[in-house]
């Protein structure tokens, strides 16, 4: 098939990769424009376009795809399929209906829960079981299209990190599987819609007045990025992996013995991994040999 692929971060990657691999001809990859990072903020080009690239693709950056311009330089490439993964730029309807056969969607969840824009740390603050991939056409609607294919796989104790790259492998495989098949759509049921907002960075401060499972939850859905974190002195401290224990022993927010172990609203929880800011994650032996947390201490 003559495919646009239209993707972003680390996600969207591994469909890239399996698409070229099933021998499909990438007429274009689309991807977001280079940003500033680093401390030289220097234009780096998005993980979908560094890749590219590297693939010898045509890599396509428009701000947006809202202007007749982009539209007619969409249209004019003549695909069957346009397939999204994480693309971060909303589709107008004359860009939808430009492939001859559909536009295609990989989400990261079970739909119809956690549509939106972030699924996996959603699913795992929620304490769900399980989540997935979603192979869905495409509409207008906030990832409401009509479903092709799901895989299903268990959360476990994943962080985000973790579960998104085993899903961005799953959907990789499920979407190469749902073109060469390409089975009759199921439209989505309307009861079991979720919603996965936008992460807001505020989000990432834990809350110790809430129960240590709820914790470590909030932990995991953010590690590797933004980070879970506490702040002591005006420090910032990431917790980058915890494991909830037993203890009904102080006020939330205190640290309650010599390991680093706080208390939450009930139980406690015990980090295992930890960074100060500036420096590389650490066990909480290797940061309180170097600085002290007496116990009492009140984390904010």
């Amino acid at each position: 098939m003559k495919i646009i692929f239209m993707g972003t971060p680390d996600f969207a990657v591994p469909t890239l990769e399996a698409l070229v691999s099933a021998g499909h001809d990438i007429v274009a990859v689309y991807s977001q424009p280079p940003r500033r990072a680093g401390r030289g903020k220097t234009l780096s080009p998005t993980p979908v376009h560094a890749r590219a690239e590297a693939l010898g693709l045509d890599v396509k950056t428009p701000v947006s795809l809202k202007t007749p311009e982009a539209q007619a330089e969409f249209a004019a490439l003549g695909a069957d399929v346009a397939v999204v993964a994480a693309y971060g730029l909303i589709l107008p309807q004359i860009v939808l209906d430009a492939p001859r056969l559909d536009c295609i969607n990989v989400h990261g969840s079970l739909l119809p829960r956690w549509r939106g824009a972030a699924p996996v740390q959603r699913a795992i603050l929620a304490g769900d079981k399980v989540t997935g991939i979603t192979i869905m056409q495409m509409e207008a609607g906030l990832d409401t299209g009509p479903m092709l294919a799901k895989v299903e796989t268990p959360i476990d104790r994943k962080t985000a990190g973790i579960l998104t790259s085993e899903l961005a492998q799953i959907g990789a495989d499920l979407l190469v599987k749902t073109l060469a098949d390409l089975p009759t759509p199921v439209v989505q049921p309307d009861e079991g819609v979720t919603y996965a907002a936008k992460i807001d960075k505020s989000e990432a401060r834990l809350d110790f007045l809430i129960s240590a499972p709820q914790v470590e939850r909030q932990i995991r859905a953010f590690a590797p990025a933004p980070g879970a974190f506490f702040e002591l002195n005006g420090e910032r401290f990431r917790i980058l992996s915890a494991e909830p224990v037993m203890s009904d022993a102080a006020t939330p927010g205190t640290v309650i013995d010599d390991a680093l172990t706080i208390q939450c609203n009930p139980g406690a929880i015990r980090p295992t991994l930890i960074q100060r800011a500036g420096k590389s994650a650490m066990t909480p032996a290797d940061l309180l040999r170097g600085f002290a947390i007496p116990i009492g201490t009140k984390l904010a």
